[in-house]
């Protein structure tokens, strides 16, 4: 079977998107989705997307991390769909579809700048100076004074696979301060299974984790990450953050066809 995809990034965070909305893709095996996402044998990607078709709104993301297993959402993800979206010719400026974690609403500007709507987060777990925050999937968030010199992946894995973690794993994002312009940060992703440039759900549980502990007067978070800058803006009353939006630039890289 010939396979063809649109490959994208956000901020470094690359995906394998392919257009299924003939339901040509029934079943998807791990293996194969492992097989695409490897960087040396494969196409090479964080994760992969298929756009389904849906009766009720614009299209449906279905996504899939590099090691094969399902994810329910990612936010850099999400924007680089609306952009193929957009390619496709299925929405222009404005639309709303559905993931796994529910129904999101992105805007496009006219500097192709995509603004994504994410879930709701009702509850900030925080113990000292660590947080757990669930945007979509779960996020362990911490701050140090300088994350470069973190082993991301060693303290990652570590963080992921612990005792407190052990039974869903989780994404782990370490936090710097960046000056009076917002935040750094530095992921490892869960699904993945390493550090990636950037992570959409993981700026913005670091955004909130950062407000929560903080409490800056600006409206929109900066975030830096290793790929690029997204900006993260939200409102917040009584510790709960409603009206989240993950903004930033969505890519095409390269089209391509792969046998499968």
């Amino acid at each position: 079977m010939i396979l063809k995809f649109e490959k994208y990034q956000g901020a470094g965070n690359d995906f394998i998107l392919i257009d299924n909305r003939n339901q040509q893709i029934k079943d998807l095996k791990p293996e194969t989705i492992k097989f695409l996402c490897d960087r040396h044998f494969g196409i090479g990607a964080d994760g992969l997307m298929l756009l389904n078709a849906h009766e009720k709104y614009d299209f449906e993301m279905d996504y899939y991390n590099a090691d094969g297993s399902n994810g329910a959402m990612c936010g850099n993800g999400g924007r680089c769909i609306v952009a193929f979206a957009k390619q496709l010719g299925i929405i222009s400026e404005h639309t709303r579809f559905l993931a796994g974690d529910g129904l999101h609403e992105a805007f496009i500007d006219k500097q192709a700048k995509i603004k994504l709507k994410m879930a709701d987060v009702l509850k900030v777990k925080q113990n000292e100076d660590t947080f757990f925050i669930n945007t979509g999937v779960p996020h362990h968030v911490e701050f140090d004074n300088d994350i470069f010199r973190i082993d991301v992946y060693a303290k990652g894995k570590e963080i992921r696979y612990s005792e407190k973690y052990k039974n869903e794993g989780t994404n782990v994002n370490f936090v710097q301060i960046n000056k009076n312009e917002g935040i750094k940060i530095r992921t490892y992703e869960r699904g993945v299974e390493n550090e990636t440039l950037a992570c959409g759900t993981g700026a913005v549980a670091s955004a909130i984790a950062y407000y929560q502990k903080f409490k800056p007067k600006v409206s929109i978070v900066k975030v830096k990450a290793l790929g690029g800058e997204l900006e993260i803006s939200f409102k917040e009353k009584d510790n709960k953050y409603t009206d989240v939006y993950l903004s930033g630039p969505a890519k095409h890289v390269f089209s391509g066809e792969i046998e499968i």
